[in-house]
């Protein structure tokens, strides 16, 4: 274990005290069994995934918080990580057990009433890692009594979810390699597999999907999101550019056990800004990608930004909502993307049913719906050599990785939403520099924070039907203590 630095560290959790309950739960100590994560609304007292639940709703159906007592809430506990890195992680919380990630690395074990630690368990990473932005970590897995943790120096770690105890430790990949890969995303569990993504669309590396087996860490299956030589998708990269394109799934992604179907979002192409090197779509960048869980086959794929030179991440938290579509009821996955739009596609086969832009866009002229919804570019809006105002949004989107939430009772999608201006600047000599980065920052963003999920066009604003209990779930990002509070009748 290494000392952690005194500091301040990130996080606020919104919890109920005295007459708190937790509701619909397993009994005390119970092992969080693959059949838990598949009816995980069924505990609304816990937070058992990520997202809360596989299809990534991060709604609680808590109630006792209300948009009417909210003015009453009172801090109960007061929790010190002792580190100055900010908090970008979501909690979980197993039958009154809250496991939490504090960066770098490290895990707590708190008592959820009083903020008590029962353990804590820090890995320690080498001086230099390959973060692009903070040496952060964004949460974790449970199965069983295991706790799973992504490390910014590629490793997978499970750790004893009662004691702290290290399980196991299997190192993903060369985390020097091609500039520098990191894994600080949450791992997602799905049947009997533990589906773990990587970063470093910031440098010149070759993505990757993992999973592996929870009970020894061996690797079970990869799916590389640059289509290798041999695969029906290769050749959509110019000349070697393919073995250096970026392409990274660094979010953490979300499952429909109705069609056995693994859904995850893929980075930006490298050199973000600098394309000479790398002409065509420049698949599976800035894509969705629909898969088999318990083989890593690629059963569709929908690119949102083919051979995008704007930074525009797919990896937002993908959203399945069973809504009505053209009077037809479909299954759809709803996705505000960085690139300035709202985007419902149908999850059993990628058909692309409609795109409409929540924040000011300036790059797109429409979609082809002969091409499933090839985006219609308008010509003047790639980076220049002396930068590109003229672009919205800019590089942080749109929507990025800070999650969205979903509520089946207003039927809503909220979304956090920001319309920025960059100019955006293709640098001479750019493919051979670790990072290409815009030049100037025009402007700051502002919030549209609902889109309708029932419609194509955003919604207006509106306040939710239930705050959720576990805000950390959504809002868990720039403070630096952990906090939590009680309702004051």
């Amino acid at each position: 274990m290494k000392r952690t630095r005194l500091g301040a560290v990130a996080g606020a959790v919104l919890m109920l005290a005295a007459t708190w309950t937790l509701s619909g739960q397993s009994p005390a100590g119970a092992p969080v069994t693959y059949q838990r994560l598949l009816n995980a609304d069924q505990e609304p007292g816990n937070w058992l995934m990520y997202s809360g639940n596989y299809q990534g709703w991060r709604f609680s159906r808590l109630n006792q918080i209300t948009a009417q007592n909210a003015r009453n809430l009172r801090v109960k506990w007061l929790f010190q990580g002792r580190h100055n890195e900010k908090f970008e992680t979501t909690p979980l919380v197993v039958d009154g057990i809250m496991y939490l990630t504090r960066p770098e690395n490290a895990i707590y074990a708190l008592d959820a009433l009083t903020g008590r630690q029962l353990w804590m368990y820090e890995h320690n990473n080498p001086d230099r890692t390959f973060n692009c932005c903070g040496r952060v970590n964004r949460g974790l897995a449970i199965l069983g009594t295991t706790l799973f943790m992504n490390t910014l120096d590629m490793h997978i770690i499970a750790v004893d979810a009662k004691s702290g105890r290290e399980l196991w430790k299997t190192k993903m990949f060369d985390h020097t390699a091609a500039g520098g890969y990191a894994a600080p995303g949450a791992p997602l569990i799905v049947k009997d597999k533990l589906i773990v993504g990587m970063a470093g669309g910031e440098r010149g590396v070759s993505g990757f999907l993992d999973a592996y087996d929870p009970k020894t860490g061996t690797l079970l299956w990869r799916f590389h999101t640059i289509p290798q030589p041999g695969d029906p998708h290769f050749g959509t990269w110019a000349g070697d550019s393919w073995k250096t394109g970026g392409a990274s799934t660094w979010n953490t992604g979300a499952y429909d056990p109705d069609t056995n179907t693994l859904f995850w979002g893929t980075s930006n192409p490298w050199p973000d800004y600098f394309d000479d090197n790398r002409a065509g779509d420049n698949l599976y960048s800035a894509s969705v990608l629909a898969l088999d869980p318990d083989t890593g086959t690629l059963k569709w794929h929908y690119q949102f930004t083919p051979h995008d030179t704007h930074d525009w991440d797919s990896t937002q938290n993908p959203v399945l909502v069973d809504t009505e579509f053209l009077g037809q009821t479909r299954k759809v996955l709803a996705w505000p993307n960085r690139n300035g739009f709202f985007y419902l596609i149908d999850r059993t086969n990628g058909k692309f049913l409609s795109a409409t832009a929540f924040v000011k866009q300036t790059w797109n002229d429409g979609f082809d719906y002969e091409n499933n919804g090839r985006p219609k570019l308008v010509p003047g809006m790639e980076p220049t050599p002396d930068g590109n105002d003229r672009v919205w949004p800019g590089i942080d989107g749109g929507a990025n990785w800070m999650a969205h939430s979903y509520s089946p009772l207003t039927r809503l999608l909220y979304v956090f939403a920001r319309e920025e201006h960059r100019a955006l600047a293709r640098r001479v000599g750019a493919a051979d520099d670790e990072h290409a980065l815009p030049a100037v920052v025009r402007g700051l963003g502002e919030r549209r924070p609902v889109v309708d999920a029932r419609a194509r066009q955003p919604a207006r604003a509106r306040r939710p039907a239930v705050l959720p209990q576990l805000v950390g779930a959504n809002r868990f990002r720039r403070h630096r203590h952990v906090r939590a509070q009680a309702v004051v009748a």
